[in-house]
C-alpha cells in the first residue's frame, strides 16, 4: 500500500486528557505554525503523513485511551497510512522506557517540557517570541489559561509531579499579554487553570499572588468573563473573593477539588486539612461571594476506606450542598505514596460509592436548579446542536458543568454572544429556556 509520503508534511495533533493537554497542544500548534509547517489539531480529513500524539498518564482509564490511541496510529503507520509517529505528554514523561520497547513503531517520544525537542523533528525552532500567542482549538469565544506548571503539594494519590515537575508560575505581565491577545481575536472567557492554582505566584513573589493577577487580567479590555479552577484548599488565600466579590467580570464559580470527606482519609491522602476545616473554608467562602457555585471532586475507594469513611463522607455531601460535583474511583497509581498501601477497596465496590455519591448530588443539583426557574439570566452561547442553542450561565464551565439548552426558531443566536435567557424549566444538570426578547 502506498504510504502518505509527500515533499511537504502535514502534521495532525491529537489531545487526549485534561484541559492543561489541550493548551499545551495549543502551544504546540502555535510553533509549528510559526515555523511554516502544515500543522492542524484533530483534523477530520484524515489527509495528515505525520501525528503528534499528546497523552494523558493520569488514571487507569486515560492511560488506557493513550495507549489505545497510541497502537491505532501505530498500525495505520505499519499499513503505509502515515509516514511517522510522535508521541508526547504525560504518558510519555512517565512511561517512556517501556513505551519505547513495546511500541517501536513511535519514531519518538518526547516529555512534557520538551516541545522544543519534538519541534527539531521538523527543522523547526521554538521561537520565543510566540510566547502568549496561541491559536486556540476551542471555540474562539472562551480560551483555557494555563497559569502554572506542575505541583508541590505531596498528596498520596496523585502522579501529577512525577509527570509535570515543581509548581512554576508564570509571570503576570506574560499572562496580561496572552490574555489582550485572545481579547483580539474574540476570547471573551479565560478559564484559569493549574495543577494548584491558589499556590500562583509563590515562586516568583514569594507570596501567594493569584489576587493580584486576577486584578490585572480582570482590567483586560475584552474580556467579560474569568474562571478560577483547581483552587487547593489547604493556604487557600482568601484575599481572592475579595476580588471577585468586587470585580464584576470575574464569575462567581470556584472549583475547588477536595478529594475527600473523611478526616481520616485526609489525613492519609496527605492533603493538610480534615472535614471540619473544609466545611469551615466552604462557609467562609460562601460568606464572603454568598452567589459563589461551588465545584469539587472526589475520590471514592482509596486504600483503607471504610464503610465508615464512606459515610462520612455522605455526610459532607449533603451538608455542604456542592452546586457541582464530580467524583473518581480510586485509581492505584506506580511511585505514589498511596501505591504502598493494599488498594483493598474492590473495583464494584468503589464503583458502587461512587455511583451514592451523584445520586445525592442529583438531587442536590436540581433542587438548586430550580431557583432559576422563571427568572431571566446571561447565558453565553457556545454552539449549535441538533436545532438547539447550547450555552451556558456564569456558574458553569465548559464541559463539565450544567448547560442551557435554548429554543430559538424565530431568531438565530450568534456562537460567542451573550443572551440574556428566560429559564422555563430545570433538570439535575441542564437548564431549559427562550430568549427573553
Amino acid at each position: 500500500m502506498k504510504t502518505k509520503s509527500r515533499k511537504k508534511d502535514k502534521v495532525n495533533i491529537v489531545t487526549l486528557g485534561c484541559s492543561k493537554n489541550v493548551v499545551d497542544s495549543e502551544v504546540m500548534l502555535t510553533q509549528l505554525r510559526g515555523n511554516k509547517v502544515d500543522a492542524t489539531h484533530e483534523d477530520l480529513n484524515d489527509d495528515a503523513n505525520v501525528i503528534i500524539i499528546n497523552t494523558c498518564g493520569f488514571i487507569d482509564n486515560a492511560k488506557q485511551e493513550s495507549i489505545d490511541t497510541i497502537l491505532r496510529y501505530a498500525d495505520a503507520k505499519e499499513e503505509g497510512l502515515i509516514d511517522r509517529l510522535y508521541v508526547t505528554g504525560c504518558l510519555s514523561q512517565r512511561y517512556r522506557d517501556d513505551l519505547e520497547q513495546e511500541i517501536p513503531q513511535v519514531d519518538a517520544f518526547f516529555g512534557t517540557m520538551e516541545l522544543p525537542l519534538l519541534l527539531k523533528k521538523f527543522k523547526a525552532d521554538y521561537k520565543k517570541e510566540l510566547i502568549g500567542e496561541r491559536i486556540l482549538t476551542t471555540s474562539n469565544h472562551y480560551a483555557y489559561m494555563k497559569i502554572a506548571e506542575g505541583c508541590d503539594r505531596p498528596c498520596s494519590f496523585c502522579a501529577i509531579p512525577l509527570m509535570r515537575g515543581k509548581h512554576v508560575s508564570r509571570p503576570i505581565e506574560e499572562l496580561v499579554t496572552e490574555a489582550r491577545n485572545l481579547a483580539r481575536n474574540g476570547t471573551k472567557e479565560l478559564l484559569l487553570i493549574a495543577q494548584d492554582s491558589t499556590y500562583y505566584g509563590l515562586d516568583l513573589y514569594r507570596k501567594r499572588n493569584l489576587a493580584e493577577l486576577l486584578k490585572n487580567l480582570s482590567d483586560v479590555e475584552g474580556i467579560d468573563w474569568i474562571r478560577l479552577h483547581y483552587a487547593f484548599p489547604t493556604g487557600f488565600p482568601l484575599d481572592i473573593l475579595d476580588v471577585m466579590a468586587e470585580r464584576s467580570n470575574i464569575c462567581n464559580y470556584l472549583d475547588m477539588p477536595l478529594q475527600h470527606g473523611s478526616t481520616r482519609i485526609l489525613k492519609h491522602m496527605r492533603r493538610g486539612t480534615t472535614r471540619e476545616k473544609q466545611e469551615e473554608l466552604v462557609a467562609k467562602i460562601r460568606d464572603k461571594v454568598p452567589d459563589i457555585a461551588l465545584r469539587t471532586t472526589l475520590i471514592a475507594g482509596y486504600p483503607g476506606e471504610t464503610e465508615e469513611d464512606f459515610e462520612e463522607m455522605l455526610g459532607f455531601v449533603e451538608r455542604t450542598r456542592f452546586d457541582r460535583l464530580g467524583i473518581f474511583t480510586y485509581s492505584h497509581e506506580e511511585n505514589t505514596h498511596a501505591y504502598g498501601f493494599a488498594d483493598d477497596v474492590p473495583d464494584k465496590v468503589k464503583q458502587q460509592r461512587a455511583d451514592s455519591v451523584m445520586e445525592i448530588q442529583a438531587q442536590i443539583s436540581y433542587e438548586l436548579n430550580q431557583r432559576h426557574v422563571g427568572k431571566n439570566i446571561p447565558v453565553l452561547i457556545d454552539r449549535m446542536e441538533s436545532g438547539q442553542f447550547i450555552g451556558r450561565t456564569e456558574y458553569d464551565s465548559p464541559e463539565v458543568d450544567n448547560e442551557v439548552i435554548i429554543d430559538s426558531p424565530d431568531r438565530p443566536l450568534r456562537i460567542g454572544d451573550f443572551e440574556t435567557i428566560f429559564i422555563r424549566e430545570a433538570t439535575e444538570f441542564d437548564l431549559y429556556g427562550t430568549p427573553a426578547c
